[in-house]
């Protein structure tokens, strides 16, 4: 029935609450609407960012923490305490405690601490939604307008590292059909654990003039993001950004451009010239793939045109506008019964 989680179920979904954390002095329990964290001797600057996800019905809970998570890492900032609202589309406990304990594991794996929410039951849904907020300290914010002309582009890890993921789980029934042997897929699958780029973030922030974590409508969207919030001009070499054969497998089997859909795991960094090789040095020490696929350019006179501020070339192609997400037209056609 819709309506808040009784005291029982509630009691069950809090039961594990991801990290310890010594500044939490009001955590989650029944009848508390707000979480307290004293922040002496914290960091300077506290940064604070919120992601929705419904869509990625396997792995939800795992994928709304790394969501989350990432954009403060992206920010120059450690993670460390998430607020969680979850609607559910019934009161099943089995679908509660699947999420919960999604939830608590990933946190744990970051540790962060999950201080607060809510949750309840809203038939009208037919899938478990999950909105996290992420925050964390840093005595250096990163923003994503900070490139400056000159900086290499860096993009660790690969193209669609979360894409894969979602392939290979909601969709491997339709990737086997259009021929991605059954071990690509179970290889694919695992990128799942691959989503956080909290270790990425870690390893590059020092070196960075800016940091972006690409998301929805994957590294083109990012870089368009990128370029608007600088006030610059991208150029980027398509066969330079990474590509792994299990993303490509699966994108071409069902029609996806990697360059174009969820990007979850990768993490772009402008990055001056003369720092390129510290910071390929600091991920390579971190055990984290990364590659330079591009340059910063000064944006020329003009509200448009190939040099104009905000834009991003791909092999010289300017690219038009953010793309719709290429996973989107498969859910459609999923729920249309196509």
């Amino acid at each position: 029935m819709t309506g808040k989680l009784g005291p029982d179920a509630l009691a069950a979904a809090l039961a594990a609450t991801g990290a310890a954390d010594g500044a939490v002095t009001q955590g989650p329990a029944y009848g508390e609407d707000a979480a307290a964290i004293d922040l002496t001797g914290a960091g300077e600057t506290l940064v604070v960012a919120a992601d929705p996800l419904s869509l990625a019905a396997e792995s939800v809970g795992t994928l709304a923490v790394h969501v989350a998570c990432n954009d403060v890492a992206a920010s120059g900032a450690d993670p460390r305490w998430l607020t969680h609202t979850l609607f559910l589309p019934d009161d099943d406990p089995a679908r509660l405690r699947t999420v919960a304990d999604q939830v608590d594991a990933t946190a744990r794996d970051l540790g962060v601490a999950v201080v607060g929410g809510h949750t309840e039951v809203l038939d009208a849904l037919d899938r478990p939604l999950c909105s996290m907020t992420a925050l964390g300290t840093t005595d250096r914010f990163v923003s994503s307008g900070g490139t400056e002309p000159g900086d290499r582009l860096l993009l660790t890890k690969g193209a669609a590292i979360e894409a894969t993921a979602i392939l290979a789980t909601d969709f491997r029934e339709e990737c086997r059909e259009a021929g991605v042997p059954a071990a690509t897929l179970d290889a694919a699958a695992g990128f799942l654990e691959e989503v956080s780029v909290v270790p990425d973030a870690a390893a590059v922030r020092d070196a960075a003039t800016a940091l972006h974590d690409p998301t929805e409508g994957g590294v083109a969207t990012a870089l368009l993001e990128m370029a608007s919030a600088s006030e610059t001009v991208l150029a980027v070499e398509r066969d330079a950004v990474p590509v792994r054969p299990e993303t490509r497998a699966c994108c071409d089997a069902l029609g996806v451009d990697p360059l174009a859909t969820f990007g979850s795991g990768a993490l772009l960094a402008a990055v001056p010239p003369e720092r390129v090789e510290d910071a390929l040095g600091a991920l390579d020490a971190a055990g984290i793939e990364g590659a330079a696929i591009g340059v910063v350019e000064s944006a020329e006179g003009g509200e448009s045109g190939d040099g104009a501020a905000g834009t991003v070339r791909i092999d010289g192609e300017p690219l038009a506008g953010p793309p719709r997400d290429e996973l989107y037209p498969l859910w459609e056609a999923r729920e249309a019964g196509e």
